[in-house]
């Protein structure tokens, strides 16, 4: 039986978020929920965020076997290959939330 949730699933997230990268997975494994659905949380909070007083900030993934970042990445979601090397172990994308009065 789940537990009951005083904050959305949302609020949790930006709570985690505060001042600490955190992957998806990590994200997933805090909160109780899918790191599919965790991406989809996470580019809400991105659309919110940016109206109001913060921002969420993004640390790319990169290739382990090459060092390649993707630095110009618009989707959230982690790579599948590197566009360089090919290879498909790539670490995950780090987020978290930066209010504007820090």
């Amino acid at each position: 039986m789940p537990s009951e949730r005083t904050a959305t699933v949302r609020q949790e997230i930006i709570a985690l978020l505060g001042g600490r990268f955190l992957s998806p997975r990590e994200i997933s494994a805090e909160v109780g929920i899918s790191e599919k659905e965790v991406y989809e949380h996470l580019y809400h909070i991105e659309k919110t965020m940016n109206s109001r007083e913060g921002a969420l900030l993004r640390e790319p993934p990169s290739c382990l076997k090459c060092g390649f970042v993707y630095k110009k990445r618009e989707r959230l979601t982690k790579p599948g290959k590197c566009p360089v090397c090919r290879a498909e172990h790539i670490t995950d994308p780090l987020f978290s939330i930066k209010y504007s009065s820090e």
